[in-house]
């Protein structure tokens, strides 16, 4: 469907230096592809999909759709996009039109359909997204996870070939993150051709069908799902996908400040899509310090998330300890029948770590 070939995207400063965000990047999408481009921030990922529309005008290279370089001079673009929906990080609907008028609106004025049609089939859309009983409000009324749905029905609604998702939860609450995925899932079910700029990876991992890892302003890797997150090639790319993120903090007397640890588990688990488990987290924290672990002091505690297998942990390492901290008795035997606990030798000492 879509052949990019030595695309480039230099951007030009205001104070005259400019910055290469695109340097050489070559691919191949085909018909049916579910394609997740992930990568750190800043290398590119969201200006390739707005280049792959025209959205940002590339420098070089070139892009052939269905055949034909879009990048020509004189090659109509408003036919292209009809073929290409775009839903982005901060779903752009109409606020003065509701929700039904909002995916109406496209399909009558380009497409020219019957608006009796285009109501019909704007209520197929919500319905498969979910939204059916929200289609006479506007859009001020609904949470960033509705409009989302309601920005990916507008898309379908131009029935197009493929569809550009940038970002398409980065700006949703962590509560509302699921909903959206899961209309994604079902479009790739149906055989939609997509392409994902994401940061869930795990996500990425199973709706995929096959994945861009971007590095430095070009596709860095490109491998099936198995391949990229279980074997990946090059050491950025297993780099990337390996991240955990940990939160530390050093114990050193009961005199700590509670609200601080409180605060930084709460900020820590909205930030990676945990929220639902900071509660559980500072209260088995609690329970640790104040009971099971209470004689011993300084330790360090870290709470840890892997975005790649989303195993959450909180672990209490106390140096130069050779054995189990934890003693044998009805309060951590009931600690144990509620949370997975794990207990192993370092190199500094003993670590305890709870599997949340």
């Amino acid at each position: 469907m879509i052949s990019i070939r030595h695309l480039s995207k230099t951007f030009h400063n205001p104070d005259g230096s400019t910055v290469t965000v695109l340097k050489d990047v070559n691919c191949e999408i085909r018909k049916g592809e579910v394609i997740s481009i992930i990568g750190p921030s800043g290398t590119g990922k969201s200006t390739l999909l707005r280049a792959i529309n025209m959205l940002e005008q590339p420098t070089g290279g070139e892009i052939i759709v269905d055949g034909e370089n879009i990048m020509q001079k004189g090659y109509r673009l408003d036919l292209m996009r009809r073929k290409m929906g775009m839903v982005f990080q901060n779903f752009n609907l109409f606020e003065h039109k509701t929700v039904l008028e909002n995916i109406i609106f496209a399909p009558m004025e380009l497409l020219h359909t019957d608006e009796k049609q285009a109501r019909e089939e704007a209520m197929e859309l919500l319905k498969k997204v979910g939204m059916v009983q929200k289609a006479d409000v506007y859009p001020s009324s609904l949470s960033g996870g509705q409009k989302q749905r309601v920005a990916i029905a507008r898309a379908l609604a131009m029935h197009p070939e493929v569809i550009l998702f940038d970002e398409p939860t980065s700006a949703l609450d962590p509560t509302m993150v699921g909903e959206v995925l899961s209309v994604i899932r079902h479009l790739a079910k149906e055989g939609m051709t997509m392409l994902i700029v994401t940061h869930e990876m795990r996500f990425a991992r199973d709706v995929s069908t096959r994945i861009f890892f971007m590095n430095e302003g070009i596709i860095y890797e490109d491998g099936s799902p198995q391949q990229i997150f279980e074997h990946p090639v090059r050491s950025a790319t297993k780099a990337f996908v390996n991240r955990i993120q940990k939160l530390v903090y050093e114990i050193d007397s009961d005199d700590f400040d509670f609200l601080q640890i409180r605060t930084g588990i709460n900020q820590f688990c909205v930030k990676y899509n945990i929220a639902s488990k900071a509660e559980q987290a500072y209260s088995l924290m609690e329970e640790m310090l104040f009971s099971h672990m209470r004689q011993y002091r300084p330790l360090t505690l870290r709470l840890t998330h892997a975005e790649l297998s989303g195993e959450t942990a909180l672990d209490f390492m106390v140096e130069g300890l050779k054995e189990s901290p934890l003693p044998d008795n009805d309060a951590v035997k009931d600690l144990r029948a509620r949370v997975k606990v794990v207990e192993e030798p370092t190199v500094r000492g003993f670590r305890v770590k709870l599997l949340l």
